[in-house]
């Protein structure tokens, strides 16, 4: 394989980089040699399980019934996904990978395998869904190294001060970082529509091109390795939190088509068509549930404050951005659907697939949505019949183990470990000395500023 790789390509193949992310969405994997590769492409390679038993500060989970596979160290393996193969850099080859038990069936909780068997159930019924993702992250002067010093607090905004959005004014060394950016994953080829500056001080976004689930999330997980290579190369930082300082959040908001017989099913001539309105209804039903996996850690929930940006009800409306689901109508190619909740932690993979469960729960249950909101959906008064959102980690993980929805489309396994491994870390955050009364916490600082 690695001859005809170098006949292909000119360059002699002199590793392999085998690429997944775990449950909290941080980029793992592991260098192999071409023969170890050639050796290991079809059967994978063992990983132990405990990746998917290590919390961020590498301190195994404990509380909660681990599924039959995990909790003796055993090995699961990793099956690279060949069409997923680039040349990252020189003589390195790279390719995303799902994990497989040694009976043959896949890791129920494994987040691409998740996305997977909810594209399948989709096919199922008929449709195919089209997906694209904002990455929104925040820069600073700072190295990694001079952040890690710091605490990961009191850096500078890369590009200024200047809190004004889409601001073309920044200092030139945010330009030149965002263009090496863009060349960057032009090399490797993920397909970019759009960056910009974001709110925050040296806040941007980076717009993906739509594409299938898997194939959408595969660039994501490449394109915040790429930010963070090219930040690491030119003596930044960059980081995904949901809120890396006292002031804005961070969001990863996903766009939501859906096609069947070739057509855009969500496009009616006088509004959302059924199928829209049905996945309206199965969205906001499974919300409560999905907050746990959009909203993953503790600094999520501080993005939840009305007239911020992020939603804060679960509503939908017609090009209204105040709500959880925001519906674009009557355009036969652009009618879609975006779901503003996922925060910019959010694992994308795990993210899509509860949306996705969301939408399949709203379309073989034929769900009908609640009246559209058509005013600011934030501060909205009492008595309307319009919920919050869960607000803390502990209310959505109990949303989650109560939505039969939920439990059914993604699997009792998933739903279980997910739960346990939130309540797991709401515990490490009380007795670890996380700050719930701060506005943003050291403890926090200390483990998401890089993770995810």
């Amino acid at each position: 394989m690695s001859d005809l790789l170098t006949a292909a390509t000119g360059n002699t193949v002199r590793s392999y980089r085998l690429e997944s992310t775990n449950h909290d969405g941080a980029f793992h994997g592991k260098i192999v040699a071409p023969k170890k590769f050639e050796a290991g492409v079809d059967a994978g390679f063992a990983f132990a399980d405990l990746l998917f038993g290590l919390d961020l500060g590498n301190i195994p989970h404990f509380g909660y019934a681990y599924p039959q596979w995990r909790g003796h160290l055993e090995d699961i393996y990793l099956r690279p996904d060949l069409s997923t193969e680039v040349e990252w850099s020189q003589g390195v080859h790279s390719l995303i990978g799902d994990f497989w038990l040694k009976t043959g069936e896949p890791v129920g909780i494994c987040p691409r395998n998740l996305v997977r068997k909810t594209v399948d159930r989709l096919a199922g019924l008929g449709y195919t869904a089209t997906i694209a993702v904002e990455i929104e992250m925040t820069l600073f002067e700072e190295s990694i190294h001079e952040a890690r010093a710091k605490g990961y607090r009191d850096l500078t905004p890369l590009g200024g001060t200047a809190g004004t959005a889409l601001n073309l004014s920044r200092s030139s060394d945010w330009v030149d970082y965002m263009t090496a950016v863009q060349h960057r994953l032009d090399e490797i080829g993920i397909e970019w529509e759009a960056w910009s500056d974001e709110d925050a001080p040296g806040q941007s976004e980076l717009n993906l091109v739509p594409g299938s689930p898997i194939s959408v999330c595969d660039a994501w997980a490449r394109a915040r390795q790429v930010l963070r290579e090219v930040a690491f190369e030119q003596g930044h930082t960059v980081t995904f939190m949901a809120k890396p300082t006292a002031g804005y959040g961070q969001a990863s908001h996903i766009n939501l088509s859906l096609r069947r017989d070739g057509v855009n099913a969500f496009f009616a001539e006088d509004g959302p068509s059924e199928t829209m309105r049905h996945a309206i209804g199965g969205l906001l039903q499974t919300m409560p549930g999905n907050t746990s996996i959009a909203l993953p850690q503790i600094t999520s929930y501080r993005r939840l404050v009305d007239l911020s940006g992020p939603p804060t009800t679960i509503s939908w409306g017609i090009s209204n951005k105040t709500t959880s689901v925001r519906a674009v109508c009557g355009h036969p190619k652009y009618s879609r659907l975006e779901y503003r909740l996922p925060g910019a932690d959010a694992n994308l993979y795990l993210a899509v697939a509860g949306v996705l469960a969301g939408v399949i729960a709203g379309l073989e249950r034929r769900i009908e949505p609640p009246e559209p909101v058509t005013d600011m959906a934030w501060c909205l008064p009492p008595g309307l019949g319009i919920e919050r959102i869960p607000d803390t980690m502990s209310k959505a993980a109990d949303a989650l183990e109560a939505d039969p929805l939920l439990r059914e489309i993604l699997g009792e396994e998933f739903v279980d470990y997910w739960v346990g491994s939130r309540r797991w870390e709401w515990m490490q955050f009380h007795t670890g000395g996380g700050d719930p009364f701060a506005e943003l916490s050291e403890w926090e600082s200390t483990r998401y500023f890089e993770f995810p």
